[in-house]
């Protein structure tokens, strides 16, 4: 079963709580590394001590140009991507599958609170649904999981266990034969199916939507048991786990020759004396490594008996038991009804604690204690900063864009829409923007001639001026029924006006 240690780092300590694991030997990383460990470091000291004992001194020569070559480029392969990538998709597959795994619960509870009665009859039909749910479960963890297997290795032992009946076992039996290339999984929830809809036609199940409601959580278990065989079948690519293998004890059977220790002769230096008596980061890298493909070997199929794997059996025994408390037990029981303590009060102002010492407050806004005032004079004293930085570039660049937007009359009039009124402040507004173009410039540097550029846009404004108010008196004026409001519609200039206009 999963190993916990969840009591154990409930609370942060001045001393880390993990250093207590670290004692552990069920489900360590000393456990699954040790062997591979003891194989490295004998290979490490074999290969030590023909260096310095049996080796001639060419061949010491030879041996140490091959050290410096391991040891040189043996970080080239990317170790630790690889392994790093690797690890965290079994993480994730691995947290999957248990949560892939259903519970009859929910199912248990609707048929409890949908088919009513307490006659044989209905009791029967309760139970049987239920462990059919179960015995649903029961093939398919035989099918994944190598410990379930041995406990249940034929029907017989299931039989044994009271999920399945001879008469069920037979029907099974005759379809494998027909039907020898397909799991058989979903048959108990086909057979609940059918009992859910006898007790409806035998009026033990109200109404239609109870109906609906079962069979779609029986049909969502069955989903959830179909996954456990996908996950079963479809696994994380083999080519993938053979590069991260390769990847691994090809990187350290080059550490067992680049990691050796040797006499320095050309350069004349002194050799490193630890090296020489053991090598302490070459076993821990080793064991970090190492210990990292192991954690991934160990999970990436959590059905199996490894230390860190799922209980299933246990599942099995729960589900069955919990099963039939709701279904049969606890069917349309409850304690009885009663006025509860704060009755009167409607609701408790505060619960009480063992310890009145240990009350906390309710949790703080993190914006309780904010100074609006100081907040919003940074704000104004940062604008303000950045406006007399940048002022005249912005408008600068608002006036660019609007020249390089600008157009003739024609695809003014073609490309906005009418418009419902006038405002005649707009003439005011142009003035002010007029005398605002016309103020000096703080840098002489500009390339740009504003006095033309001033008198551009004053002419394209007086020409839309001077249409727009030949544009209204062609428009009509409508006023609503409760004389509030005036609608104006514009429409475009006839013939005669623009005549008009333009021989007056």
């Amino acid at each position: 079963m999963t190993v916990t240690y969840t009591a154990n780092v409930n609370t942060s300590k001045v001393i880390s709580n993990f250093l207590k694991l670290l004692f552990r030997w069920r489900g360590s990383i000393y456990k699954l590394v040790w062997i591979d460990l003891v194989i490295f470091f004998g290979l490490y000291c074999l290969v030590a001590l023909s260096y310095r004992a049996l080796m001639t001194e060419n061949a010491q020569k030879v041996f140490e140009g091959i050290v410096y070559y391991c040891s040189t480029h043996g970080n080239l392969l990317p170790l630790s991507f690889v392994l790093g990538f690797y690890v965290s998709i079994v993480m994730v597959r691995w947290w999957q599958q248990y949560t892939t795994i259903p519970w009859p619960d929910s199912i248990a509870i609707l048929v409890s609170s949908s088919i009513q009665g307490f006659d044989d009859r209905a009791r029967a039909m309760r139970r049987t649904i239920l462990r059919y749910v179960c015995l649903c479960q029961v093939i398919v963890f035989t099918m994944i999981s190598p410990n379930v297997k041995k406990r249940f290795p034929t029907y017989s032992q299931i039989i044994e266990s009271g999920l399945l009946l001879e008469n069920e076992k037979a029907i099974i039996e005759n379809l494998d034969v027909a039907f020898p290339h397909y799991p058989k999984h979903w048959m108990p929830i086909v057979w609940a199916a059918s009992i859910v809809m006898r007790a409806r036609k035998e009026n033990k199940i109200r109404d239609d939507y109870a109906v609906k409601t079962i069979i779609d959580e029986l049909n969502k278990f069955r989903g959830y048991c179909g996954f456990l065989l996908y996950y079963d079948w479809v696994s994380v690519p083999l080519v993938y786990t053979q590069v991260v293998t390769l990847a691994t004890y090809t990187f350290f059977l080059f550490s067992v020759i680049g990691q050796q220790w040797t006499q320095v002769r050309e350069t004349g230096s002194e050799p490193n004396r630890v090296v020489q008596w053991f090598p302490f980061l070459t076993i821990l890298q080793f064991f970090f490594y190492m210990g990292w493909l192991k954690v991934a070997e160990s999970l990436i199929n959590p059905f199996g008996e490894d230390d860190d794997d799922f209980e299933l059996n246990w599942m099995i025994d729960r589900n069955l038991t919990v099963s039939y408390l709701i279904v049969d037990e606890m069917h349309q029981e409850h304690p009885e009804l009663v006025k509860d303590q704060y009755w009167d009060e409607v609701f408790p102002n505060e619960l009480p604690y063992a310890e009145d010492a240990k009350r906390t407050g309710p949790p703080e806004a993190s914006t309780a204690k904010l100074d609006y005032n100081k907040v919003q004079r940074f704000y104004i004293s940062r604008d303000s900063t950045t406006t007399n930085r940048s002022g005249r570039d912005n408008f600068l660049n608002h006036i660019l864009d609007r020249q390089s937007t600008s157009a003739s009359f024609a695809d003014y009039q073609h490309q906005m829409p009418s418009r419902l009124t006038f405002n005649e402040p707009t003439l005011a507004d142009s003035e002010e923007e007029i005398t605002c173009l016309r103020r000096p410039s703080r840098s002489g540097s500009a390339s740009l001639n504003f006095d033309e550029l001033i008198e551009q846009r004053h002419q394209e404004r007086r020409e839309r001026m001077r249409h727009r108010f030949l544009n209204m008196r062609s428009t009509h004026t409508r006023t609503g029924p409760s004389g509030g409001y005036t609608v104006t519609v514009l429409r475009a200039p006839s013939e005669d006006a623009l005549g008009e206009e333009e021989n007056p």
